[in-house]
């Protein structure tokens, strides 16, 4: 299956698809972990860093979010931060992830930083992380905090 993938700045009138891919795309997710949302709760966090966060088009219409920055951890260390990945459910096992994380790490290598990401416990996504050279570098009770080192995305 042949498709592109694309990239565009979010605008403000995103946060309709962004209320329902996030619904659609986290509420399994958020429920196994026992976390109910408003949609108030939602659009906070949609609202999160919005300006940092790009629209994923699929053949240039929009089937995702991908939100990340440049964040401090550890004193002078910095990462580049992968805030959310989200993609719609009809559009998942596609390897659409998997081309978001190459375009990532090109990003990276740019910087010169290595990625870090949080991910619930319970939500799958965390095989494709692994896969990607991401190792598990803590935990708590709601999620764990992933790493991919610069000599990995380097490699």
């Amino acid at each position: 299956m042949r498709f592109t993938i694309g990239f565009r700045k979010v605008k403000d009138d995103d946060l309709d698809f962004l209320l329902k891919l996030r619904k659609k795309s986290m509420s399994a997710h958020l429920a196994k972990a026992k976390i109910k949302l408003t949609n108030e709760q939602h659009l906070e966090r949609i609202k999160e860093h919005y300006y940092d966060s790009h629209i994923i088009l699929r053949d240039r219409k929009p089937i995702g979010l991908l939100k990340m920055g440049v964040i401090t951890v550890n004193g002078p260390t910095k990462s580049l931060h992968i805030r959310q990945i989200q993609i719609l459910p009809e559009h998942q096992g596609e390897g659409i992830g998997s081309k978001v994380l190459s375009v990532v790490k090109k990003r990276a290598l740019q910087l010169q930083l290595p990625i870090t990401l949080n991910v619930l416990l319970r939500n799958p996504a965390r095989g494709l992380y692994l896969r990607h050279g991401f190792q598990i570098e803590g935990k708590n009770k709601l999620e764990f905090q992933m790493r991919c080192p610069l000599s990995v995305i380097a490699a």
